[in-house]
This record gives C-alpha cells, sequence and structure tokens, in this order.
C-alpha cells in the first residue's frame, strides 16, 4: 500500500509540474514561470535594447526611444521630440497587447515574444513590414 501511495503522489507531483511549465511558457521567446502577473510585468518603463525592420537592425535610429505602461492601462511614449500617450490593454488570451490613442496613432496590436521583469520582447505589423523591438527595463 505504500509503494503505491509514493507512486500516485510522484505520478501527481510530476502531473502538476509539468501542467504549470507547459501553461507558463505562452510567449514564443520566453517568460518560462513568473510569480508576478502580466500587468505586473508589462507596467515598466522600457527602452529599446534592439529595433528591426524586416530583420534588418536600426537599434541607432530609435536609442532614446522610451515606452511606460502603467497598471492602470495608460500608455505613453517618447522619442527625441516625438511624444504621445494612450491606452493599453490584453487581448487574445494575453499573447496580445492592444494600444489606442497615442499621437498620430488609432490602434495598434504588439504581439509579444517574451514578457519578464525585466525584458519585453515584441512585434507589430505596418503593411508588410514586420517592426520588432527588444525593450529592458530602465
Amino acid at each position: 500500500m505504500k509503494n503505491l501511495t509514493r507512486t500516485l503522489l510522484f505520478a501527481l507531483i510530476c502531473g502538476t509540474t509539468l501542467t504549470i511549465t507547459q501553461s507558463c511558457s505562452k510567449y514564443e521567446d520566453g517568460g518560462l514561470i513568473s510569480l508576478r502577473s502580466k500587468t505586473d510585468r508589462l507596467s515598466n518603463q522600457w527602452k529599446v535594447e534592439n529595433y528591426k525592420v524586416n530583420d534588418t537592425d536600426y537599434t541607432s535610429l530609435v536609442s532614446s526611444y522610451v515606452e511606460t505602461f502603467s497598471k492602470n492601462g495608460s500608455y505613453s511614449y517618447s522619442w527625441t521630440l516625438l511624444n504621445g500617450e494612450g491606452t493599453w490593454a490584453f487581448q487574445n488570451k494575453d499573447m496580445e497587447v492592444k494600444l489606442t490613442g497615442g499621437s498620430a496613432q488609432t490602434s495598434r496590436t504588439l504581439y509579444i515574444l517574451k514578457l519578464e521583469e525585466k525584458e519585453f520582447w515584441y512585434y507589430y505589423m505596418d503593411g508588410n513590414d514586420k517592426h520588432e523591438y527588444h525593450m529592458v527595463s530602465q
């Protein structure tokens, strides 16, 4: 009876661990498991670490670009003389962030690649052009 109990307990622990691991690795490039909510991880001031358009590096052109996401759903960005504000919300089972408002921007969908406490990677499409940002917390 002890062996059966141990076997069942072991199977339960393995199954639970596997389920947690699979459900926490939601994004393509990262964030295996986190004790912080997605909102808490996104709510930060982010600066550009890497920026590519269609796999061509343009990081040096946007090195001063900063985005800020607040827990209350407000969003802002600044880049040299350009600034804007709007709102953000998760959508599509938290796989995307919908930005609404902002200067000269009615809405944009960010497709999350990685969302960790100190890294936020995403891309958005502008026509056929894929803009990919790797952001780090400031």
